[in-house]
């Protein structure tokens, strides 16, 4: 793979982590994270902002504390990863926005509880991407080979969404709800956003927090198809992290930035897959075809702006 790997220091691992938890510690106590309330477009809106530019912010700093400790050819090559893998990361996530806005109709949840969900939806995502993300990064410097089952799967996940872009999952008959439902005693009707009831001294679970279950396993299928399309640009364990937690902690913003106005978006998934299919060939070819960071980036940018553009002006009248 490209540039030298683990380039980050122990101290650069702990910052990092405390700076995450710092955050959501920050959304759920003082921004009000924990308070049932429908989320504004505005608020939406500022959050998104926020996110990106702190993203934005870490890449600078990183770029100017490796351009001093490791020189400015491998800190002009690790801002370039970290920005494609940031970009990726975040055009697939909307790929699960979409999912969530299905689950969140089937379900018929307030926007006022919505919220609740998906903070815990990113606290289980952090935590699960974590582990695959150090799992993955073991089994490549392990088995390098394991790149090209990464492309194949990429490739055919890219194929098979282009052939079901049209197709909506029926969420209420998952198998991971089924599942849910026959082990767990549902308290059914409205709850407010409690995730448990007590009735006659047992103790129920509600409506919502299969919900948080779907969301869940939603992220978990979708990380799947993320983590290995990073490991295409990168296999530094630091910079597929930084990136993924990124995309991830600006997740709730960008549903609800976008939730009003996703029918606008449909031509995206066309763009979603051909990356995944653009990726996924990248890392069949590489022992023949090397294709630079910037170079990715520009693909995977000009893909996305082209299905954005596309979806705009094909829903223009609406």
């Amino acid at each position: 793979m490209n540039g030298i790997e683990n380039i980050a220091t122990g101290p650069m691992w702990a910052g990092f982590v405390l700076f995450v938890l710092a955050m959501l510690a920050l959304d759920l106590w003082v921004f009000g994270g924990n308070k049932a309330h429908k989320v504004t477009a505005r608020e939406a809106g500022a959050w998104s902002l926020g996110w990106f530019a702190l993203a934005l912010l870490f890449n600078g700093g990183l770029w100017w504390y490796l351009r001093d400790s490791a020189g400015a050819v491998i800190a002009e090559q690790k801002a370039l990863e970290f920005l494609s893998g940031y970009l990726i990361e975040k055009a697939l996530s909307v790929d699960n926005i979409f999912i969530f806005l299905l689950i969140f109709s089937a379900f018929q949840v307030r926007p006022e509880y919505q919220r609740r969900v998906l903070v815990y939806g990113v606290l289980g995502a952090i935590v699960m991407r974590a582990i695959m993300i150090l799992a993955g990064a073991w089994v490549v410097s392990e088995f390098s080979w394991v790149l090209y089952l990464f492309g194949a799967f990429l490739l055919y996940t890219g194929v098979k969404m282009l052939r079901a872009v049209d197709q909506e999952p029926d969420v209420r008959n998952n198998p991971v709800l089924r599942l849910a439902r026959r082990h767990l005693p549902v308290a059914e009707g409205e709850h407010g956003e409690k995730f448990f009831v007590w009735r006659d001294g047992k103790r129920y679970v509600t409506p919502l927090l299969l919900v948080l279950i779907l969301i869940e396993a939603t992220d978990l299928v979708f990380a799947v198809d993320s983590i290995p399309a990073i490991f295409a640009i990168t296999s530094d364990p630091f910079i597929v992290f930084t990136s993924n937690m990124f995309a991830i902690l600006g997740l709730r913003a960008l549903y609800f930035l976008l939730a009003d106005i996703a029918d606008r978006f449909h031509l995206l998934k066309y763009g979603l897959a051909l990356v995944l299919c653009f990726i996924g060939l990248k890392m069949l070819l590489l022992p023949w075809l090397h294709i630079p960071v910037h170079i990715s980036l520009s693909v995977v940018a000009l893909l996305i702006a082209g299905s954005v553009v596309a979806s705009l002006y094909a829903t223009r009248k609406k």
